[in-house]
């Protein structure tokens, strides 16, 4: 093999490597150009191997290196095309990716906007049903000053004595303390009481009983008014607050007065709500600070 055959031999091989090596960490444009200066010196080699024949037996191995050479070149050109079509699909996927993200993440503005909006329905209905509470507060000439909350409880029950008798109502008075003083107006605190048991007498519908609990624990005074009466499903229960909302067993009146209770406990920082096991009567219960 004469000097030019061995050095275009050497430089096509280097080519070849650089270009499966340039596979794995040149650029496209790089390996291209690798690719073509070994394709140039493999063809150089086949030119000088041609032009040099020395003898049948010599051209014959050069031919058939020659064609070695080209089916290596050959794979070299399949395993490139392959892997440009990986990296295509892979930017394809990724594209996919990228839109899926991008849909993604317009849908969570989209519920964003309506998680934003419901809650700006909300803080108006809030506003609205503040304003509702306040204005069923009843009014009151006096400040807030330390009244006897058991006191307060036995006139309601007193001023409503004629009533309850009137349906076989016996109206009762549990607690450890025979004073528990909390500051509020002594008015609105009597309306309050006045309006559950009223309700109590007129929905209980026959003979029973409705002891109400007064309490003390720590900072709050825990009421409990329980009745033997038919009571209400749960699902009502939990709407009788509500402005002007009556039962399954409405009967007349206007349905304003657990709402105003419900008004001055919670202007007093209190908290009110009802259970009533359908059968088993209704029990309200309320918490309040004393200061």
């Amino acid at each position: 093999m004469t000097r030019k055959q061995k050095i275009a031999l050497i430089a096509a091989c280097l080519f070849y490597v650089l270009t499966v090596f340039g596979f794995f960490y040149f650029s496209l444009t790089l390996i291209v150009l690798v690719f073509l200066l070994a394709t140039l010196s493999l063809t150089y080699f086949a030119y000088i191997c041609y032009s040099s024949r020395n003898d049948y037996t010599g051209a014959e191995h050069l031919q058939q290196e020659i064609g070695l050479l080209k089916a290596e070149m050959e794979q070299l050109k399949k395993d490139y095309d392959s892997m440009i079509r990986e990296k295509d699909a892979e930017l394809d996927r990724r594209q996919e990716s990228i839109d899926e993200l991008r849909d993604s993440a317009a849908d969570r503005d989209n519920e964003f906007r309506k998680i934003k909006d419901e809650l700006a329905k909300h803080e108006d209905n809030q506003k609205i049903n503040d304003a509702v509470y306040e204005s069923l507060l009843p009014p009151d000439d006096e400040d807030a000053t330390e009244v006897d909350i058991i006191g307060v409880a036995r006139r309601a029950i007193q001023e409503l004595s004629a009533d309850a008798k009137a349906v076989g109502l016996v109206i009762t008075i549990s607690s450890a303390e025979e004073k528990l003083m909390v500051r509020a107006s002594a008015k609105r605190l009597l309306i309050m009481f006045r309006n559950i048991i009223d309700n109590s007498i007129k929905y209980m519908k026959k003979a029973g009983t409705l002891v109400v609990t007064i309490s003390t624990i720590d900072d709050d005074i825990f009421i409990v008014l329980k009745d033997t009466g038919n009571g209400l499903p749960e699902n009502e229960t939990k709407h009788i607050f509500e402005l002007n909302y009556q039962g399954s067993n409405r009967i007349s009146g206007n349905g304003l007065g657990l709402t105003q209770a419900k008004a001055i406990v919670e202007h007093y920082g209190g908290t009110i709500y009802a259970r009533s096991p359908q059968g088993n009567g209704m029990g309200i219960y309320i918490q309040l600070p004393t200061g």
